[in-house]
């Protein structure tokens, strides 16, 4: 566990958070600009200086009432950037031995004890580079390179500052699948500072919604991007994360189905195993909802559900639907938590079906529009 309780105060703004974040998996900062992430992030790692507490699994880094103090350089943690800072006069192979050095002898951070450099490496395929300048590589490269070496430094605690911020669509698109596969390996915690709403959705797990220095909203991804009370629900992209199974895939149409805990949905093919677990973004666009079981529809999913809130926007009406189908076996675990969309819907069609809280209804979402 992460004990974040920091607060410092600049000229127009205030930073002032009470965090307890997981020891384990992706932590999103999210918010816009300005809102803190970034002074956030330096102040954990000690690079500002903020007043409070801050401990790692019960190992304190600063506590200002026993005047309790770690400098950035004591503090077992990566640190990964906007730009790929790497030493130009080194090669990768140079660059990744420098952190190596300074490596802790128990190997890649204690969490993740087993895992050495050349299995880095391998993990962010970055092999054929070895040799090369970092000004021979692609942004995409760089960042690469730039990770494996924070990380062969034996972190506790890997930061990652918007790392694909500098990045065109088609590197950020090269380097996601890499930052994916750390999540999957790698066991230390990551705090991780994005405004890319995309991002969060396939590499966080928890959320720390930031406004002003203030936090807004915190815990798990699912949770949050569920509500319908929070600025992310008026957002244009605002949807649900679906944490699920592959089931099978259908060659001949180009399919693959999904399971979950409230039921399946078909959407384009994936090229993840069946049982794999896979992630599910259903935007709120692209849902839409019936009283009655639609026959005879070009839509592929049509799920029952149940209406639990409703928000009213001034054209719009945002709708929170808990799915009330049987839970498929390949997640039937009961500790699952409940799964629930989100529907943006005019309010003439609201008004149309004289919807309310409770409703039983039918979500319908196109294959093609799954993420």
């Amino acid at each position: 566990m992460i004990e974040a309780r920091l607060a410092l105060q600049h000229p127009g703004f205030t930073l002032s958070v009470d965090l307890h974040l997981p020891g384990r998996g992706v932590t999103a900062l999210f918010g816009p600009s300005g809102c803190g992430k970034t002074t956030l992030l330096r102040a954990m790692a000690g690079l500002t200086r903020a007043q409070g507490r801050l401990a790692l699994d019960g190992e304190v880094w600063q506590d200002d009432a026993t005047r309790s103090w770690r400098a950035p350089h004591q503090r077992a943690i990566g640190y990964v950037i906007q730009e790929a800072a790497l030493f130009p006069h080194l090669s990768v192979q140079g660059n990744l031995d420098y952190a190596s050095r300074r490596a802790r002898p128990a190997g890649i951070g204690q969490a993740n004890a087993g895992i050495g450099l050349q299995a880095l490496i391998a993990l962010l395929g970055i092999a054929p580079l070895l040799s090369r300048a970092p000004a021979s590589l692609s942004g995409g490269e760089r960042q690469r390179v730039a990770i494996a070496r924070a990380l062969a430094s034996a972190p506790r605690l890997l930061l990652m500052d918007e790392p694909l911020a500098a990045l065109d669509a088609e590197r950020k698109a090269e380097l996601l699948p890499y930052l994916e596969r750390l999540h999957q390996s790698l066991a230390l915690p990551i705090i991780y500072v994005t405004h890319a709403m995309d991002e969060v959705a396939r590499l966080a797990d928890h959320l720390v919604l930031l406004r002003a220095g203030q936090v807004l909203a915190d815990g798990p991804l699912a949770s949050l991007l569920a509500r319908t009370d929070l600025p992310l629900a008026r957002q244009d992209d605002a949807g649900v994360v679906i944490e699920a199974r592959v089931l099978a895939h259908d060659t001949d149409y180009g399919l693959s189905q999904i399971g979950f805990a409230g039921g399946a949905l078909w959407l384009g093919a994936t090229q993840a195993a069946p049982g794999a677990l896979v992630r599910a973004r259903v935007l709120a666009r692209d849902v839409s909802v019936a009283r009655l079981a639609p026959a005879q529809t070009s839509v592929l999913n049509v799920l029952p559900v149940r209406l639990a809130a409703l928000q009213a926007d001034r054209h719009t009406v945002l709708l929170r639907l808990a799915l009330a189908g049987p839970a498929t076996a390949a997640m039937a675990d009961a500790s699952s938590p409940p799964v629930h969309l989100l529907a943006r819907i005019t309010r003439r069609s609201c008004d149309a079906l004289a919807l309310q809280p409770g409703d039983a209804l039918f979500a319908q979402i196109k294959g093609v529009a799954l993420m």
